[in-house]
């Protein structure tokens, strides 16, 4: 029987692949942890080269460049990743987590004087706002107009003839020619003196880069924090299981990820005809890996289900596996455990006023990640 957090259960068991239409382009969801980790390794059969298309639904009418590194392969993809890594190594260093925590901290004082708060717009857009501006070392008033543009950047009306939504590119545009005129320590001036292969990137590359940074991790992260939250209002004693031990931290990062894996897929696309569990996609035909299936596979999780925030091992893919594992991933598991820490230290109980689930509607499936609004009271400890 499925769950709203594990729409696949049946497929995966029974055939390994799900095939569903998006955008009127029906392809094969890889449902299996063992097949979704060889896939997304296998970057010559399931290529990421394939601009727009290898997010789910594809973005052609959202962006107007490739982002990068991630809609690239392999080599080209190890020589772009180089240049962005160094900013996202930042999370490891100890003014970016303090700074992190603090703002934490500012947040949940804010909570505490409050009747209730709403955790989606009140804590979890500012906190992803305020720590990519720590990752990025630009000024931290920069995150508010980013809080402004609320859980997604593309904001893009359902409509086909809906005009594109330019904020965030005519945002980066202004940043870069500040970049180029007033040079700094930022993450834009750093992408403006950038050199691949030898030579210098175009501004088309630039903007391929600071698209992904800023598209790319914002509603996983907003998704992640609220789900967390909602857990833990829901379940008191696990806040309580927590303060034990601070080992329980980074594995309970762990498997909050695991189970709410806010990324449910990814696409890929398919140079040649290529046989997918009984499926054939046709050349240049879209696949899915499926993340969220993936990590409930109850071959590989042992009661795959219930939340276990001392799981070891736990071999999820949340993350993604290979050449185009998450240049994010460390910033997301220290802002999280960082976020875990303070609950821990600072709050006394939450409890769920009111919540509606984000849900993702396809025609196969329906699936629950996050919330849309969460209204949380939250008492801080003596």
């Amino acid at each position: 029987m499925s769950t709203p957090n594990d729409p696949f259960e049946e497929k995966r068991r029974e055939s390994g692949v799900l095939e569903c239409e998006f955008q009127g382009e029906k392809l094969p969801m890889i449902l299996r942890h063992a097949d979704v980790q060889r896939a997304a390794k296998d970057w010559e059969t399931f290529s990421s080269d394939a601009p727009f298309r290898v997010p789910i639904p594809s973005e052609e009418k959202m962006r107007t460049m490739r982002q990068l590194p991630i809609e690239t392969n392999p080599p080209e993809h190890t020589d772009y990743r180089a240049i962005a890594e160094p900013f996202f190594k930042r999370s490891r260093d100890p003014e970016v987590v303090a700074k992190v925590e603090a703002y934490i901290d500012h947040l949940l004082g804010e909570a505490a004087g409050k009747e209730s708060v709403e955790i989606v717009s009140e804590f979890a857009v500012p906190l992803q706002c305020h720590a990519l501006s720590y990752l990025l070392n630009v000024p931290e008033t920069e995150a508010e107009m980013w809080i402004g543009w609320g859980m997604h950047v593309f904001n893009k009306e359902d409509a086909d003839d809906a005009p594109m939504d330019t904020r965030l590119e005519d945002y980066l545009q202004g940043q870069f020619d500040r970049a180029e005129k007033e040079p700094g320590d930022d993450f834009f001036t750093a992408l403006t003196q950038a050199t691949y292969q030898g030579r210098p990137l175009t501004r088309e590359e630039m903007m391929g880069f600071a698209n992904l940074t800023f598209a790319g991790g914002r509603d996983t992260i907003i998704h992640t924090i609220s789900s967390i939250f909602a857990y833990l209002a829901k379940n008191p004693e696990a806040l309580a299981f927590l303060r034990e031990d601070p080992k329980h931290l980074p594995k309970a990062t762990e498997e909050f990820f695991r189970v709410i894996s806010p990324i449910t897929h990814i696409g890929r696309v398919c140079p040649v005809t290529t046989d997918v569990q009984g499926v054939t996609v046709p050349p240049q035909g879209r696949v899915s890996l499926c993340w969220a299936s993936a990590n409930q596979d109850e071959t590989v999780f042992e009661n795959p289900h219930e939340v276990r925030l001392d799981r070891k091992p736990n071999p999820h893919i949340a993350f993604g596996a290979g050449a185009h594992f998450c240049l994010g991933a460390g910033h997301a598991r220290m802002l999280v455990k960082a976020l875990l820490q303070k609950l821990c230290d600072r709050v006394e109980s939450l409890n769920l006023v009111d919540a509606k689930a984000h849900v993702e509607m396809e025609a196969e499936y329906r699936r629950e990640v996050g919330y849309d609004a969460l209204v949380i009271k939250v008492k801080v400890r003596n």
